[in-house]
């Protein structure tokens, strides 16, 4: 048995030990097999808890990428670099790699050895190929877990810092393991985008007998626009999790394909998917990169627009029950053709967080924080058009403040008001850009009436901008 039969065999055995996986993954890439070696990396992703190996996977993975992409490179050559790389510190994966070979061989060995001796009768002679067999097993098994074992001071000594997995599927989650689903509740103040969405989606979604006798649209696009920063992607799964619905994030990496027609595959596959898991949605970050304006496009782009007008045409929101969400922050950016009935028809507005909201933002950023007297109503108060992100980055601004000081003085103390008051009188926030490009195009491009929402926020707020 060679090298690569028996860590494929090692793989199967152990369909949830990623590192069992790596291996594989590793030989594929130093036969100069890419693919294959994409699809363990990402199938031993798939199950990896460890961080440290979750860090080697992905270099592999990005190395094998890179490699499928620049027209693939010779087996040699990323045998080159794998060894320069075990020079680094990584000479383990190696020893390894031939000790689990050395098992290959031996088992191959014993193999062959069940198949000679003296002649028999048939149904004797079977039997005892079966015994053999079943005690062949039994012994790649326990020299696995050998191995597994006696690698462990290898890797230590090596300096990589990978833990050895155990192989073997764990016990069944209960559903109070399962991860928690978002709703409103987790969402802090916006009262009234939660209204808008409640009855332009959620409802719809949950009512679609009723919706249909008044021949209202139950599904098809929601459009989320506004600001970056400002939790249109958590508002997503929100929504989702109000709908009782699968949520299926979907990025232009997921995508996007260096081959000809195979971008517009994979768009496809995407909703044939959701299709089958309904009810569900789908939710395109910045769609904006994948519903670009046709006229400022390549001509490679625009099959793929092409593609999602038709995949959004052909939604039956009687009986696919999907929801497609986009989200952006440039919505003039995105194909007239995207926005019309029938697709992105219904565009909501996701403002900058209200006062509630920052409240509760702060409180959760601080949480578990080594802190003093925090006034967090009087914070909010004093960081109105903040987004999410703006409020992130003060609260880190806080403790490297705090550290800086800690380490010129060696005095420890605690964050305070001070120092969030001390940032607070040159920080401005990030979404004023944004929303004064929006004034200009609510005043020369809202005929269609699309752009109302913002219009109505710059009316209360604008001379505060």
């Amino acid at each position: 048995m060679d090298r690569l039969s028996f860590l494929l065999r090692m793989a199967q055995q152990h369909p949830n030990d990623a590192e069992a996986i790596y291996w594989l993954a590793a030989e594929y890439a130093a036969r100069g097999q890419w693919v294959d070696a994409i699809g363990q990396y990402s199938a031993a992703l798939a199950v990896c808890a460890d961080d440290a190996l979750r860090s080697a996977l992905l270099a592999g993975l990005s190395e094998a990428t890179a490699r499928l992409q620049h027209g693939g490179g010779s087996a040699e050559q990323h045998a080159a670099a794998g060894n320069a790389g075990r020079e680094a510190g990584a000479g383990s994966r190696e020893s390894r790699a031939e000790s689990w070979t050395s098992m290959g061989s031996s088992e191959s060995g014993a193999q062959s050895r069940t198949g000679m001796g003296s002649s028999a009768p048939d149904s004797e002679e079977a039997d005892d190929e079966d015994d053999e067999e079943i005690e062949v097993e039994d012994v790649a098994d326990e020299e696995w877990e050998t191995a597994q074992a006696g690698h462990a001071a290898v890797f230590a000594r090596s300096g990589i810092g990978l833990q050895v997995l155990d192989g073997g599927k764990s016990a069944a989650a209960s559903p109070a393991d399962a991860p928690h689903k978002v709703t409103f509740a987790d969402v802090a103040g916006l009262q009234e985008l939660k209204k808008t969405i409640q009855l332009r989606i959620i409802s719809p979604f949950q009512n679609q007998g009723l919706f249909s006798k008044f021949r209202k649209k139950a599904g098809g696009g929601v459009l989320l626009y506004g600001p970056p920063g400002c939790g249109k992607t958590f508002m997503a799964k929100a929504t989702a999790g109000e709908c009782r619905a699968a949520f299926f994030p979907i990025h232009i990496a997921d995508i996007l394909d260096k081959y000809i027609g195979v971008s517009e595959q994979n768009l496809r596959d995407l909703f044939d998917n959701a299709r089958a898991h309904k009810p569900s949605i789908l939710f395109f970050d910045e769609i904006d990169t994948v519903g670009f304006n046709r006229s400022k496009s390549s001509s490679s782009m625009r099959g793929m627009i092409d593609t999602f007008l038709a995949e959004m045409e052909g939604i039956d929101t009687s009986t696919d029950q999907l929801l497609v969400i986009g989200a952006t922050n440039m919505p003039w950016d995105v194909d007239d053709a995207l926005k019309r009935p029938g697709r992105f028809d219904r565009l909501v507005f996701v403002a900058p967080p209200d006062e509630e909201a920052r409240e509760h933002m702060f409180r959760l950023k601080l949480e578990g924080r080594y802190i003093g007297n925090i006034d967090t109503v009087r914070l909010a108060n004093r960081t109105e058009f903040f987004s999410g992100a703006d409020i992130e980055h003060l609260c880190e601004s806080a403790a490297e403040r705090v550290l800086g000081e800690i380490l010129e003085s060696g005095q420890e103390r605690p964050i305070r008001m001070s120092d969030f008051e001390a940032l607070l009188e040159t920080a401005r926030p990030s979404t004023l850009e944004w929303l004064r490009k929006a004034k200009n195009y609510v005043k020369y491009a809202n005929q269609t009436g699309a752009y109302n929402d913002v219009e109505d926020y710059l009316r209360t707020y604008g001379r505060r901008i």
